[in-house]
């Protein structure tokens, strides 16, 4: 079952959902603003994407900008960032066979989903 991190107030979330809905994929959505992940979740969620936790942040978010650019923080203080604020964490995410990819673009969704 393909799963999806996802911000329904975020046009390419809602733009990879429709995308998803299309292929008639079926999914389960994790709404990780009100059901935050965990630290062990994140750490679970970068294995699958294969990045550094830095990737996974959006670093234009004023919370980053406000109390964390220009700062020297470990990866540990990164993902602790984003289970404090999950406004950070990337999104959409999209889930699939344990591998995991930021659904920004939908050529790569569907690459993803082949």
């Amino acid at each position: 079952m393909i799963q999806i991190y996802h911000n329904p107030r975020c046009g390419k979330s809602r733009t990879c959902l429709a995308f998803l809905d299309q292929a008639n994929q079926e999914y389960e959505i994790i709404p990780y603003l009100t059901d935050t992940p965990t630290y062990d979740d994140l750490k679970i969620l970068l294995e699958k994407l294969d990045i550094e936790p830095l990737r996974l942040v959006r670093i234009k978010e004023k919370i980053w900008i406000e109390n964390y650019k220009g700062k020297t923080l470990t990866n540990d203080q990164i993902i602790d960032a984003m289970v404090d604020n999950p406004i950070l964490i990337e999104r959409p995410i999209v889930i699939k066979d344990g591998k995991a990819i930021i659904g920004r673009d939908l050529d790569l969704v569907a690459s993803f989903l082949d």
